[in-house]
């Protein structure tokens, strides 16, 4: 195989499109630009949507999303996806289809099923297909506990509750699994990345002391891409995790203060930009 001309680093957001521009596909634009990364868009559906919730979800047809994606892969290729909101059973079988067509590495599969807001994102039937389809397919899966309830059909509420969320998860068919705890009562939040085949002892750990934010509106998109952009940087996983985790508490605290919107405002995702990186 030939050896690639220098390029940037270059992340794939497959995913909706947030109106109001804290999370979805304009959320993972600014993460990816202030990480130095090259970003690129397949949008699924397009929402109408503000800091105080989403009024209207307008999908976008299999086929436009197809083309889409064979637009971007054809030409320009990816290091990193990062696969957000698929409202629909189909939607996920494009995406599926994708990545073994053209073998895309190191996918971060965020199962995004409710907003900040409590906005349903997804049909129920969809559940069923994405985990079937995508999370074999996936590098890591990142449900928060809310997606994690759903997922396994059970409250995930406490932190003692949070290993065996995992196991079962890996169990569906995950290769590894970030649980984001930020959904837990109290003022010390823990995620856990667990990887299949190792013991829970080994687990990663990530804790840290709440940050008192209203804006905390597109954080799980944000964390995911996150993880992309350094997984096309060539970081490991477990390095991924805990660059991007340090990224999103960066900008949740930078954005605390700042008033945007009546509802739950976005993070300040530029509150130390990058410049581009450049792979050779």
């Amino acid at each position: 195989m030939s050896k690639l001309p220098p390029h940037y680093p270059r992340v794939l957001t497959i995913a909706g499109s947030d109106s109001g521009g804290g999370a979805g596909i304009q959320a993972d634009l600014k993460t990816f630009s202030a990480l130095g990364c090259y970003g690129m868009t397949a949008i699924t559906a397009l929402t109408a949507q503000n800091t105080l919730g989403v009024s209207a979800i307008h999908g976008v047809p299999p086929a436009f999303l197809r083309a889409q994606l064979a637009a971007v892969l054809d030409d320009i290729g990816v290091d990193a996806v990062k696969i957000g909101m698929l409202h629909a059973p189909e939607v996920v079988e494009v995406v599926a289809w994708a990545i073994d067509t053209y073998q895309l590495p190191q996918v971060v599969l965020d199962p995004v099923m409710v907003a900040t807001s409590g906005d349903a994102l997804i049909e129920r039937e969809t559940v069923g297909v994405l985990v079937e389809q995508l999370f074999p397919r996936a590098t890591v899966v990142t449900p928060n506990l809310d997606e994690a309830g759903l997922l396994l059909g059970r409250p995930v509420s406490t932190t003692d509750d949070l290993d065996a969320a995992c196991a079962d998860l890996l169990a569906m068919g995950a290769r590894s699994v970030l649980l984001k705890g930020g959904h837990l009562g109290g003022d010390l939040l823990t995620d856990v990345l667990a990887l299949a085949g190792e013991p829970a002892t080994y687990w990663q750990r990530l804790t840290g002391p709440r940050i008192a934010s209203q804006n905390v509106h597109g954080t799980g998109c944000t964390l995911s891409s996150a993880i992309a952009a350094q997984l096309a940087l060539g970081h490991p996983l477990e390095e991924a995790v805990q660059v991007a985790h340090a990224y999103i508490r960066g900008a949740i605290e930078a954005g605390a203060a700042v008033a945007t919107g009546g509802g739950h405002g976005p993070l300040n995702h530029g509150f130390a930009p990058l410049p581009m990186h450049l792979l050779v």
